[in-house]
């Protein structure tokens, strides 16, 4: 008798051959409720110890906690810390600001390397993503409709980013630390 939903694969042979048809340019992140959709009739333990044997396989990596890539879609490594963040805090405001903008438009001496900064609804932490690098999230307090005029869609990153002045506002906000910046190229841009 054949169950449905049971291919009669292989637990991982299903998983990966499952996975390869979910995966692409654009979804090659995945949480682990995301792959637990994909084997649905087998235990949580059965599905923990397949997903550890689909890393050690090198078909998933793991990204950071609660978050894997599909490396078989060829992820755009610029752009995968970006991507982690909708993954990670898919609930929460979260938009592009602090050094991270600021250093894109030149006013700050020091190009962070490896790290994105992101203001969330969400708490503040920071999440080492290995390879890739890390997301620092900072909360912030203001309500998405006091936010609107400054922030506009990142279409290349898929993430909302502040504008210069908010980015700045954020920094004050935040008490970060200044002495990086360049403030007459700040005051020429804003």
């Amino acid at each position: 008798m054949k169950l449905s939903g049971y291919s009669g694969l292989h637990p991982i042979r299903q998983f990966a051959d499952e996975l390869g048809q979910l995966a692409g340019p654009q979804a090659r992140l995945f949480t682990p409720a995301d792959l637990r959709a994909l084997l649905p009739m087998h235990s949580d333990i059965a599905f923990k110890t397949l997903l550890s044997r689909a890393v050690k396989d090198g078909q998933l990596q793991r990204l950071c906690r609660g978050l894997y890539l599909y490396a078989k879609a060829k992820p755009d490594h610029g752009k995968i810390l970006f991507n982690a963040v909708s993954k990670l805090r898919p609930l929460a405001l979260n938009y592009l600001s602090l050094e991270s903008v600021l250093s894109d438009a030149g006013l700050i001496s020091q190009v962070p390397m490896n790290r994105i900064t992101v203001m969330s609804s969400g708490r503040s932490s920071v999440i080492d993503c290995g390879k890739w690098g890390s997301i620092e999230f900072v909360k912030t307090k203001q309500k998405p409709n006091e936010l609107t005029a400054n922030l506009t869609y990142d279409q290349a990153h898929g993430l909302w980013r502040a504008s210069i002045n908010q980015a700045l506002r954020d920094m004050r906000a935040t008490q970060r630390s200044h002495d990086l910046m360049d403030w007459k190229a700040a005051s020429e841009s804003v």
